[in-house]
């Protein structure tokens, strides 16, 4: 459920008129969800995409089979070709993305709570940061999503 920031964040987006996407992985589809909590969404949000599996990132939001290979899924390089290759496939003006391992098992060397969110935002440079969050699946996923929604957040206020 969006909580007030969140649908203040979306609201805003509504009315510049940004259309949104996303390329989910650990969080499975739960930033789309919070984003159709908020009534109007539809506006400026056409879809987006659920990619856990490697193979899926690579058909849907074209991201490299050599930068996965190179990288790694839970990789900078990998959070990036993922917002962008959303934002390019639904030609939208924003796109975030989610990478990591929610747990309880480690990926890739990487413990869980290590998240990469990635953000393809018009007039901005596109940006990946990584995340270590605390806690139980669930916990790292809803903390991946807010701040998802605080990285838009700082490029609406710039």
């Amino acid at each position: 459920m969006a909580n007030e920031f969140q649908t203040q964040i979306v609201k805003k987006m509504i009315k510049a008129r940004l259309s949104i996407t996303a390329a989910e992985s650990l969080t499975a589809g739960m930033f789309q969800s919070t984003l159709g909590d908020v009534a109007g969404v539809s506006a400026i949000f056409p879809g987006g995409f659920v990619t856990y599996a490697d193979e899926v990132k690579h058909q849907l939001v074209g991201v490299s089979d050599d930068t996965i290979a190179q990288f790694g899924v839970v990789s900078e390089q990998t959070a990036l070709e993922m917002a962008s290759g959303a934002s390019q496939v639904l030609n939208t003006k924003v796109a975030v993305s989610f990478t990591g391992v929610a747990g309880p098992d480690p990926l890739e060397g990487h413990p869980a709570g290590t998240v990469w969110i990635g953000l393809s935002f018009v007039g901005h440079h596109s940006i990946a940061r990584v995340y270590h969050f605390q806690g139980d699946r669930d916990a790292v996923r809803r903390q991946a999503v807010a701040k998802g929604f605080e990285m838009i957040a700082d490029c609406l206020v710039e």
